[in-house]
């Protein structure tokens, strides 16, 4: 039950192509989202989806992979740990979360 505890799993299709950077350090970044949907039935009987978009980390060679295969439209499977953080801009303070990515499957193009 250990691996239960803040663990991910999601599939859904990239919203635009996967951004790669790579850090002084020689440390690569990819960062994308992916869209998830549901759909129920209102109090109407109408079908009714919802959209969700989740922004997606992943770091060294799963960063190299994400960045070579994936592209916008392209359905994938991950799975990985939830993050929250914080940042200011501007004297504004933000706040993100993302998954860090751990492992990740290729399904489908669009």
């Amino acid at each position: 039950m250990a691996n239960l505890r803040n663990s991910v799993q999601l599939i859904g299709r990239l919203g635009k192509d996967p951004e790669l950077r790579t850090f002084d350090s020689g440390k690569k970044q990819v960062q994308f989202s992916i869209a998830t949907t549901d759909s129920y039935k209102n109090n109407k009987g109408e079908k009714v989806e919802e959209t969700q978009w989740h922004n997606l980390v992943a770091w060294g060679k799963l960063a190299d992979i994400a960045a070579q295969y994936l592209k916008k439209g392209n359905e994938v499977a991950v799975e990985g740990k939830l993050i929250h953080r914080a940042y200011e801009t501007k004297g504004e303070k933000k706040y993100i979360t993302e998954v860090i990515i751990n492992d990740m499957v290729m399904l489908r193009g669009k």
